[in-house]
């Protein structure tokens, strides 16, 4: 073991490897037997791709560059995809990132190209398609359309539609038939009872966020496909449905947060009343926690403060969960006859596709639900890049905030298999704020994170008051304190750290994407507890960010996070980082993607302007083709290196091998 200072610790794990494990398989779901999914491609321009895994047992990628599958409605996009078998072969309609379009494939069709299903816009971008369900036999696909109307960023319309198979679209908008009015400010793609004769769909509106309250609607469906009588059976504005699906035996089932926490109901009923999450904030339209079997049991994520991925006996209540090494399962689930697939991970391996393997018949185990064997990996398989003991050993703790308030967070000290440092030495380390801010930081690989642990740098990712996984009270911590508890919390756990001598208090760092910028931002505005920052594609300004600045599915967000803006305007300007820019005399880096429609980068223009002159050391990259969320290898590459160098000079750190970033006054 040798003993070198921390930060100057040589590690195998580079930017390049960072970047390359960077992202995770989503929208996974059958396609008659086979498991199909999207995967990212960060060294292909950041595109993601669909695979699928043959009857051979064998993955391969369904579309060649430059198809990318991934659709932008709402700017986070949501379910990119949809297929079903025929007699013919696979048929898969998908989102076409590049124009937002709807096409169909047939793999097997003699190399034939992705045809379109849905017209070009006349306002670029302007049409945009998401949560795709093929309907064969009514020769149509059912989606949502988000529709731009104007050239303002609120200028939209969202409407679940059917879309012809028949390509008939793509020559005419009109063909596109759409299946609810557009009342609902924002919907989800509607599902179909087994029958057919009922669809169930999500609906909300300005100014709540999905996780603030929804509406559960139900329509008769028309022999000739309409929708009829649609009449709200669950939710409203106090309460969040994240999720409905039908049960094979046509029973509706349900996501809800009324009694504090997102559980599971049928027809009204609750199955399994438990203090955890049986669901989650809906970012992406389509985000599946539940999907019911055919035997009666339901195939759940579910935890607090992590998802395990469990069998639900809807008769007794029990959850039995999957066994295996992955602790943290995403948002996605399929079912097929009595196979589930999800995605794992853990903090010693990267998301996998799992497929789990159940009884076939009705419940006759003695313990309701339970596998017949082992999950295992059936794709994006993990593989050490490195010798593991180069990862960091994480540390599940919870701190205590002002007033005596629980924080939830993840501590990742420095750690290397050969090397230590002096012991009179405390490292350095730097509190990460995940974006949303409604959501959280999963206890999972990351590579980014081991990037600065394997050099001697410790991570304290915080999952501070409104994240959430803890249930609403938690997660309502942040109503109208957005800007103060965040920044509160991430302080805290900084400060704990060092107080108790696990962090050198003169070497703290902060650093943040998206709300996590905001974060950041505030809180090099607002404390001296930070020697430097890194902000990310952040949130700068809330009254230009609020007023237009943004897209529209966040354009409100702000009447929770901070309050109405015509009752409180001095709050506003108050707690923006541009109105205090003058407050800074922390060195800070600014990562910036210039096609980020979310946090679009006139906000870091005009921040950078404010500081004009003030002899702040800083550092400004800008990304062309980028958006909200790196997704390029070399973008990656620069921002990780970059924010290394940034703590190495005003730590005073000797990391080997990391080019000079030139920071400016």
């Amino acid at each position: 073991m040798r003993t070198l200072p921390y930060g100057a610790w040589p590690s195998a794990i580079d930017a390049a490897l960072a970047a390359a494990h960077d992202g995770q398989p989503e929208a996974v779901d059958f396609v008659g037997e086979e498991a199909w999914w999207t995967e990212p491609r960060p060294a292909e321009g950041g595109r993601r791709t669909l695979v699928r895994r043959t009857a051979h047992g064998t993955q391969e990628s369904v579309l060649p560059p430059p198809w990318n599958v991934r659709s932008r409605v709402m700017e986070y996009g949501g379910r990119p995809w949809a297929g079903v078998s025929g007699p013919d072969g696979p048929l898969v309609v998908f989102v076409n990132f590049a124009d937002q379009r709807l096409y169909a494939y047939e793999p097997t069709a003699g190399g034939a190209e992705p045809r379109p299903l849905s017209p070009l816009s006349p306002v670029g971008g302007g049409l945009r398609w998401v949560d795709p369900r093929l309907h064969p036999e009514r020769n149509e696909v059912w989606c949502v359309l988000e529709e731009f109307t104007g050239d303002g960023p609120t200028d939209v319309r969202r409407v679940a539609v059917a879309v012809p198979l028949d390509g008939s679209a793509a020559r005419d908008r009109d063909a596109v038939r759409e299946l609810t009015d557009p009342h609902h400010r924002f919907v989800t793609g509607p599902r179909l009872s087994p029958d057919g004769r009922r669809a169930a769909w999500l609906a909300w509106d300005h100014p709540r966020m999905p996780w603030d309250g929804t509406e559960l609607i139900v329509a008769e469906v028309a022999e000739d496909g309409t929708l009829r009588k649609p009449h709200t059976v669950a939710g409203g504005p106090e309460e969040s449905i994240a999720q409905a699906e039908w049960a094979p035996d046509g029973s509706l089932l349900y996501a809800s947060d009324r009694t504090g926490w997102w559980n599971l109901y049928r027809d009204g009923e609750p199955l399994c009343p438990r203090e955890e999450e049986f669901a989650g904030p809906l970012w992406k339209v389509g985000q599946r926690w539940f999907a019911p079997l055919e035997n009666g049991l339901i195939a759940v994520v579910h935890g607090r403060g992590a998802g395990r991925l469990g069998i639900l006996d809807p008769e007794s209540g029990e959850v039995v969960d999957a066994a295996g090494p992955w602790t943290e399962f995403a948002a996605t689930l399929a079912v097929h006859g009595s196979r589930v697939v999800a995605v794992g991970a853990s903090p010693r391996s990267f998301p996998e596709v799992v497929e789990l393997d159940l009884p076939a018949q009705d419940r006759t185990d003695a313990r309701p639900g339970a596998p017949t064997g082992p999950p295992r990996v059936i794709g994006a398989a993990h593989r050490d890049p490195v010798d593991p003991a180069h990862y960091p050993e994480p540390q599940i703790r919870t701190f205590a905030g002002p007033g005596g308030r629980e924080i939830h967070a993840h501590i990742y000290p420095p750690h290397h298999p050969g090397h230590i440092a002096p012991a009179d030495e405390l490292p350095p380390y730097v509190v990460w704020a995940h974006g949303g801010p409604t959501g959280r930081a999963s206890l999972v690989l990351d590579l980014e994170i081991a990037y600065f642990t394997s050099r001697g740098i410790g991570v304290a990712e915080v999952n501070y008051g409104g994240s959430t996984g803890y249930g609403r009270e938690y997660r309502n911590r942040l109503h109208e304190q957005w800007g103060v508890v965040d920044v509160e919390d991430c302080a805290a756990v900084a400060l704990a750290l060092a107080d108790e001598g696990t962090a050198d208090r003169d070497r703290l760092a902060v650093r943040g994407g998206s709300a996590g910028g905001w974060t950041t931002a505030v809180s090099l505005t607002t404390t001296d507890v930070y020697a430097c920052g890194t902000i990310i594609y952040p949130v700068l300004d809330l009254v230009n960010w609020g007023s237009g600045g943004t897209h529209d599915f966040e354009s409100r967000y702000l009447d929770s996070l901070v309050g109405p803006y015509a009752q409180v305007p001095a709050r506003y300007a108050e707690r923006s980082p541009l109105e205090h820019a003058d407050r800074i005399t922390a060195p800070f880096l600014l990562l910036q993607g210039l096609d980020d429609a979310i946090c679009p980068p006139v906000q870091c223009e005009r921040f950078l302007d404010r500081l004009a002159g003030r002899s702040v050391p800083h550092a400004y990259i800008a990304f062309e083709g980028e958006g909200h969320g790196f997704r390029r290898a070399e973008t990656m590459v620069r921002a990780l290196e970059a924010e290394l160098s940034l703590y190495a000079q005003v730590f005073g750190l000797n990391p080997p091998g990391i080019p000079l970033l030139e920071l400016t006054t």
